[in-house]
């Protein structure tokens, strides 16, 4: 008897790491691992790209059960950066995004939703430019597993157009919205 107890209490503990279960991780932000895009037309002639250089947030992920999933991301709206510094300023500006007093973006989801084969609907709360509304980010899983120096880790992709207009930016010309690109790599806590 105390040998079949003992087997049975190996089995399930040599299963436990290997079984699906929530993580929390930290976006990897320090080693550029992750990164915040976005695209918006410029006059309808062409396409202006650029970035975040300084956000960071953490998340919530169970592939067992995906829609606990949570992620919470904080960006610094002053690190933009289309790789053209009077372009830079001037969406800075009050114009634009107005930095000086609206220095920090936040994304706080409120569901997750599992739409199979690893896509995901990130629903959440976007508060930007002194405006919260909800957005909803397509998001896909790319993969998850042990990196070279021991950690966990787990990486996401995911899109959203977020319309100006619904944040009280200016809209000039056709740039009524901007994409955002999304790629997102965590280190278990």
């Amino acid at each position: 008897m105390k040998k079949r107890l003992f087997a049975t209490g190996l089995a399930m503990a040599m299963a436990l790491p290997f079984g699906a279960s929530a993580a929390d991780y930290v976006i990897d932000t320090k080693g550029a691992h992750a990164s915040i895009n976005f695209k918006v037309s410029h006059l309808g002639y062409s396409f202006t790209k650029g970035r975040f250089n300084t956000f960071d947030g953490e998340f919530s992920y169970d592939p067992a059960n995906v829609s606990a999933s949570k992620v919470t991301v904080n960006v610094d709206t002053t690190s933009l950066d289309s790789n053209h510094a009077e372009r830079d300023k001037h969406i800075r500006s009050s114009d634009f995004l107005d930095v000086s007093k609206y220095s920090t973006a936040t994304f706080t989801s409120t569901s997750v939703v599992d739409k199979g084969n690893g896509k995901l609907d990130v629903v959440g709360n976007l508060s930007l430019h002194g405006v919260t509304k909800p957005i909803t980010i397509d998001a896909e899983f790319i993969g998850a597993g042990q990196d070279p120096w021991g950690g966990e880790r787990a990486g996401f992709s995911g899109t959203t157009r977020l319309e100006l207009a619904d944040f009280g930016i200016a809209v000039m010309g056709a740039s009524s919205y901007v994409d955002m690109e999304l790629f997102v790599e965590g280190i278990q806590k």
